[in-house]
C-alpha cells in the first residue's frame, strides 16, 4: 500500500527534528544501564523511540480474542449439551485466560522500547531476561508493513549480512513463521506508516532500499521462503558517508541477555 500524504508529512517533520535527548530514553522504560549494544552513542541522533500498545498486542502476538472466542465457543456447546457444569468451568476458564494473556503483553509492552537513531535500531526487550537487540540500518534490505487499526501497525525488517538473531531471542518483536531467516518486528507501534517512512528515509544514507509497505500475511511459509513483493522504491539515494569511528552501531547484527 502506498502511504498517504500526511503519514508521509508526519514522517518528514519528525526526521527534522532535534533528536530525543538520551536521558530521556532511561527514564522511558527498560533502561540498558550504558550498555554498548542498548544505548546509543553521543554522536548518534535519536530520532524517534515507541513501544507496543498493549491492547493490539495481546490480540496480536498473544492472541487473547482467539482464546476468548474458542472458550466462549466451548461454554456455549456446554450449554447446548445442557452440561452447566462445564459451560460454567468453560466460561471461567476463558475469562482466567485472556486476562493472563492480558497480562502477558501488558508485561511485554513495559519491558519494550524500540528506538531509532540515525544509524541503527537498538530493541530493549524481554519480559523474564532483558534483552538488547543493535540493527545496524545499512543490514535493512527490505521493510514491510502491515497497518492496524487507529494508525498503529506492524514493522517487520529483511536483514542482510551472516549474523543472524534468533526466533526464540526475538519474540514476540519477530514476524511470525519466519524460523530459518528470522526478521525483528516492531510491534503494534503508533503511527506505523510514518515511522516506516523515517526507517526509509534514514537508511537511504547507507544506499539504495526498497521500503514494501505491504500487508503482511500471518500465514506460515515454508523456511526460509520470502515472497516477492512487488512494491515501489521509496527511498534511493547515494551513499553517504558517516564521520568519525563507526564504532558499535556499524558492526553486524548482536543480540545479548542483559
Amino acid at each position: 500500500m502506498a502511504l498517504t500524504e500526511t503519514a508521509a508529512r508526519a514522517a518528514t517533520d519528525m526526521a527534522r527534528l532535534g533528536g530525543i535527548d538520551h536521558a530521556e530514553l532511561e527514564n522511558d522504560g527498560p533502561t540498558a544501564h550504558g550498555d554498548r549494544l542498548g544505548t546509543p552513542a553521543p554522536d548518534e541522533k535519536v530520532l524517534w523511540k515507541g513501544r507496543p500498545d498493549v491492547a493490539l498486542l495481546a490480540r496480536t502476538a498473544f492472541h487473547a480474542r482467539k482464546a476468548g472466542l474458542y472458550m466462549a465457543a466451548l461454554a456455549v456447546i456446554g450449554v447446548v449439551l445442557g452440561n452447566t457444569g462445564a459451560a460454567l468451568f468453560a466460561a471461567g476458564a476463558g475469562v482466567v485466560l485472556v486476562a493472563l494473556l492480558y497480562l502477558l503483553a501488558w508485561l511485554s509492552a513495559r519491558s519494550t522500547l524500540y528506538i531509532l537513531t540515525d544509524v541503527r535500531l537498538i530493541m530493549r526487550i524481554g519480559m523474564a531476561i532483558e534483552t538488547r537487540i543493535n540493527l545496524p540500518l545499512k543490514q535493512v534490505k527490505a521493510a514491510h508493513l502491515r497497518p492496524r487499526p487507529r494508525g498503529h501497525g506492524d514493522i517487520a525488517l529483511e536483514l542482510g549480512g551472516e549474523r543472524l538473531l534468533g526466533y526464540v531471542l526475538l519474540w514476540p518483536h519477530v514476524r511470525p513463521w519466519r524460523y530459518a531467516m528470522p526478521q525483528p518486528m516492531l510491534r503494534a507501534v503508533p503511527d506505523a506508516a510514518a515511522v516506516a517512512q523515517m526507517i526509509a528515509q534514514v537508511r537511504a544514507q547507507f544506499g539504495e532500499i526498497e521500503l514494501n509497505l505491504t500487508e503482511i500475511k500471518d500465514e506460515a511459509a515454508p523456511a526460509g521462503h520470502h515472497a516477492p513483493v512487488a512494491a515501489p522504491a521509496l527511498a534511493r539515494a547515494a551513499l553517504t558517508k558517516r564521520g568519525g569511528d563507526p564504532g558499535l552501531s556499524d558492526q553486524g547484527l548482536e543480540g545479548v541477555p542483559a
